[in-house]
Parts: C-alpha cells; structure tokens; sequence
C-alpha cells in the first residue's frame, strides 16, 4: 500500500539519526555541524570538493554549493557536456526523484558511505531484492519514484533548495543542517535537531 507523500517526507527525515551530542542551544550546535558537513565535503568526501567558488575558470573541479540556510550540495553530473539541455528544477516544478537514504556516524561526526552498504531507507526498486535478503519488510514500501510539487510545503527544506538548479537526469548529493531537515522537533525515536543526508537522482522534471 503506498505511502501518502508527506508521509514518506517525513520518513527521510525520521530516518536521519546523525545528531549533535551534548549541545542543547541553536548557537551551539548549527556551527558545530556546519562545521563537520565542510570537513566530511573537502576532506573526506571522494572525490574531495571546494566550496564553489574556489572553482578555477575552464577546470572541471569537483564542488559544492550552499542552498538555503545551511543544506550542502554536490551535483555528480554537473561536468556532463549534455547537461545545459536537461530540462531544469525551478521553484514551480513537478519533480520526480529516486534516492538513497544514509544513516550518518551516531557520535556527529560524517564518515565516507562504503558502495557496499545498504542505505538505510530507499525507493530505488534496484535495492528491493538486497533489502529482502537482509531480512527488511519492504511490505509497505514504496518503490516508485517519488513525486515533489516544489510548490507545496510537503518537502523538506533542506531538499526543496538543493533541488532547484538541479536537472533532468542530475545525480546528486544534499548534506542539511537539523534547520533544513525536521528542525526542533521529535519525530519517533529520532533526535531533534538531526541533520540528514539524501543521495537522489533526477528522474523527471515538468
């Protein structure tokens, strides 16, 4: 039975259990994990990326942009010489993503995602049979691709600014401080105050 859509946004955020240990105030913790997203993007992350406007003109240097407030974005597929003619997100369009949800280091510090690791939440049909064999119900599941009105307010904020200036057929990653994913408050058994980390691809633009 498919989940209804704000449902399944809230699933990637309540799935997010990456959180700030031991700080209690906003002026506390936002710094902290701005902090650690910049060192995971341009220490960590393979390929290592710089903030986007350390980019040397005519290099095809890896980088990432800062979206809204505080969500980090690397886009794959943005070096393809195909891309200028993918059709582009705006604010007014209906998306169609797949992606992959990650469970980030629990002690707040972001670690590389090994290519051998299950994420921990997913509608890419691809992982169904993997998921199954690790013994998950995916009864209720959805594996299909999900659809955004950016519109409507049933996005994540986090997700909403990383996928504008995105494009039809974008591999992409969003690394979002707790403001741009749930926010304050408790969701289940997640922390407030959780950032998260969504991988996603592009699948439709209209």
């Amino acid at each position: 039975m498919p989940m209804n859509k704000l449902f399944f946004i809230r699933i990637i955020a309540a799935l997010a259990v990456f959180a700030s240990a031991g700080c209690s105030d906003k002026e506390d913790i936002l710094p902290g994990q701005r902090e650690r997203i910049v060192t995971f993007l341009e220490r960590t992350h393979v390929p290592h990326l710089v903030e986007a406007s350390q980019v040397e003109p005519d290099t095809e240097t890896p980088f990432y942009t800062v979206t809204g407030d505080a969500a980090y974005r690397y886009i794959v597929s943005q070096y393809n010489p195909d891309r200028v003619n993918w059709p582009e997100v705006t604010s007014r369009s209906k998306v169609s993503i797949v992606f992959e949800l990650y469970v980030l280091d629990a002690t707040g510090s972001i670690t590389q995602i090994a290519e051998d690791r299950l994420p921990e939440y997913s509608n890419d049909p691809a992982l169904k049979a993997a998921y199954e064999a690790a013994g998950l119900n995916t009864e209720y599941w959805s594996f299909e691709p999900l659809e955004i009105d950016m519109r409507s307010g049933d996005i994540l904020k986090g997700l909403r600014s990383a996928l504008v200036g995105c494009r039809q057929g974008d591999r992409a990653e969003v690394y979002m401080t707790y403001n741009m994913a749930y926010g304050d408050e408790y969701f289940g058994v997640v922390p407030k105050q959780s950032p998260l980390a969504v991988m996603f691809t592009v699948e439709k633009v209209e």
